[in-house]
């Protein structure tokens, strides 16, 4: 896997990071997952999620995602 980032972090999501993620299906044209959800921070930034309920993703589609949205299903998976 090739990407740009030095450091991925996945992880549960906190209340506060709801801004974020409604920013971010805001950017992805979705509705903003809710419940458990895993997320993907690249440099502070959280750039992919990924509803634990509904097994959906959602990301910045300005940015290459791809992958990381697959470690997050990979994730995803493994806790289940």
């Amino acid at each position: 896997m090739e990407t740009t980032a030095s450091h991925i972090s996945i992880r549960l999501a906190t209340e506060a990071d709801n801004t974020n993620l409604i920013r971010l299906a805001a950017l992805d044209s979705a509705a903003a997952p809710n419940g458990s959800v895993l997320v993907a921070d690249v440099g502070g930034d959280i750039v992919a999620a990924h509803s634990l309920a509904k097994a959906r993703s959602i990301a910045d589609p300005f940015r290459p995602t791809a992958e990381i949205r697959e470690l997050l299903e990979l994730r995803a998976r493994q806790a289940a």
